[in-house]
């Protein structure tokens, strides 16, 4: 099939993919990007109808001041600790404009290839934490980079090292537990935690680090509803940490970074409490039921071996180890109008690793059958 072309940095690129295959974006299987199959929910579609009048005519609230204010009720929080985003990537933005300024980053690899990326825009230096991936478990359990990072903290002095977490991780999908991760934050100068997943992981909200903001100014958790609404078009995250450091990131930044669509509909999600509870309950049911269904049948199928995960994709290995999966990926593409993340983007993942996000039964079921297909016709 050729040499594969470059890795997309991220999953999810829709139009592209449609270009490339001759296809409408409509006949794509997105297996590529980690959202949830059955959103938005209708009761958001109704309310950014109703949006298009002022919301989309006036200018936002420079100050955010209601979305902050229903952030912060939902994570009992004060309002200043709050600072909305275009999305988890602009945060992160600035976030690696504080951790330059304050020293080496460590980034546990593989890991997310936008933290690198953001912290380039500044000139930011990082070293790499490598992850064992040895499929110990999903979690909640202990992160496995205590030493290393003790090693590297010793290595440049505490008041000079910057540490980024994503919990649960991506790409692997494993929970590491609060309480394996509250004593780092007396060790760094910042601490970056992307929580972007995990309120879909059943459980996952008794791991959070929010709990923990009051009494640790150098911690910054920042979150994404892209993932547990399936709005990525709409754009919109948010940092939560010390009142001075993100009115220092407000500074930065340009005017109006949210729309005023997406702060309309942040404001109706976080508000309505009751309903955000039952819909994140729907999702983290989907994530356990689907998830482990998924799994089995992945780990059933000759070659492959899906990584134990509590998130909502699968960090999925060639059998035997070191064999290419990219011929695979491609033909779920070009034959199947199938997308699966490349991993390569991932540092320290290569040609025998693919990232499958989890679908409804019947997207699943679809992806099962291609590829139990492509295994058949080698």
């Amino acid at each position: 099939m050729g040499t594969p072309e470059p890795p997309d940095p991220h999953g999810g690129n829709l139009q592209a993919a449609a270009r490339r295959l001759g296809c409408r974006p409509q006949q794509l299987l997105d297996a590529s990007a980690s959202l949830v199959p059955f959103g938005p929910p209708p009761r958001l579609r109704r309310l950014l109808i109703r949006s298009l009048g002022s919301d989309l005519r006036d200018y936002p609230d420079r100050d955010y001041a209601a979305l902050c204010e229903a952030i912060a009720a939902w994570h009992g929080l004060d309002p200043a600790m709050v600072l909305p985003g275009n999305g988890a990537a602009e945060l992160f933005t600035w976030a690696a404009r504080d951790a330059t300024a304050d020293g080496l980053s460590l980034l546990p690899s593989p890991g997310f290839a936008d933290y690198r990326r953001a912290l380039a825009c500044w000139g930011g230096a990082w070293r790499s934490l490598p992850l064992p991936l040895d499929g110990s478990g999903a979690g909640p359990g202990p992160w496995p980079l205590a030493e290393a990072a003790a090693q590297a903290v010793e290595a440049v002095g505490s008041g000079a090292a910057v540490l980024w977490l994503t919990n649960p991780h991506n790409p692997t999908g494993q929970l590491w537990s609060r309480a394996s991760l509250a004593p780092l934050l007396e060790r760094f100068a910042l601490v970056v935690v992307d929580e972007a997943f995990l309120p879909l992981v059943p459980g996952g909200e008794e791991q959070s680090l929010v709990p923990l903001l009051a009494d640790h100014p150098r911690l910054v958790v920042i979150r994404s509803l892209t993932k547990l609404f399936s709005i990525a078009g709409l754009r919109l995250g948010y940092a939560l940490g010390d009142p001075g450091r993100l009115a220092r990131w407000a500074g930065w930044r340009d005017p109006w970074p949210v729309n005023g669509l997406a702060a309309a509909a942040g404001r109706f999600l976080l508000a309505d409490q009751a309903g955000l509870r039952r819909w994140q309950g729907r999702v983290q049911r989907w994530v356990a039921v689907e998830g482990a269904w998924l799994a089995a049948r992945l780990a059933a199928l000759p070659g492959l071996e899906p990584l134990p995960s509590a998130a909502n994709y699968l960090l999925v290995r060639s059998r035997p180890p070191a064999a290419s999966l990219q011929p695979l990926r491609l033909a779920l593409e070009r034959r199947h109008r199938i997308l699966v993340r490349d991993c390569r983007s991932f540092e320290g993942l290569g040609e025998d690793w693919l990232r499958i996000a989890v679908q409804d039964r019947a997207g699943n079921r679809r992806l099962l059958a291609a590829l139990a297909q492509i295994r058949r016709e080698r």
